[in-house]
């Protein structure tokens, strides 16, 4: 199994989360610099559609981008505290005109000061019909995903899969 990790801003993947996401396939985490590549989502469509992609996980910006680089590839996507709703730096949103899977798995904090889960559910409720979502508020998450609570959700994500 392919999984394309997506990092937040100004972020990159740990190899603690890197070992954690080995154990269900090989993982590929491009850097990506989102305040200078406008494009990010059209680019890794085209970088990764011939990888045969399984999944795309993704958190806060990389969450946002991940949401439509899944739609895209037609994989589902686990998305950590994903910046759907607003996000600081702009990104160009391509048109995808089939989509066959739309799974999307939700984690979001309920601490989380600087994706207001409130606003991402307001996003999330406008897409319904469109999107088949499994979420899951977490009461003792904030933004930052520390590595048991990714390892527990991945596992949890990897087990609806099956």
């Amino acid at each position: 199994m392919n999984i394309l990790y997506l990092h937040g801003l100004d972020g990159r993947l740990t190899a603690e989360k890197q070992s954690i996401l080995e154990k269900h396939g090989t993982v590929h985490a491009p850097e990506i610099d989102y305040r200078e590549e406008e494009n990010s989502i059209e680019s890794l469509l085209n970088d990764f559609k011939d990888k045969s992609i399984s999944i795309v996980i993704g958190s806060s910006m990389g969450g946002f981008v991940g949401y439509y680089v899944a739609n895209g590839l037609e994989v589902p996507a686990l998305l950590f505290n994903p910046a759907l709703a607003y996000r600081s730096v702009h990104q160009e949103i391509p048109k995808v005109t089939k989509v066959k899977s739309r799974f999307k798995y939700l984690v979001l904090g309920a601490n989380d000061n600087l994706i207001i889960p409130k606003d991402t559910l307001n996003f999330i409720g406008a897409s319904i019909g469109k999107d088949n979502y499994n979420l899951h508020i977490r009461q003792d998450l904030a933004h930052r995903i520390p590595a048991d609570i990714f390892e527990e959700e991945v596992k949890a994500f990897f087990k609806i899969l099956k």
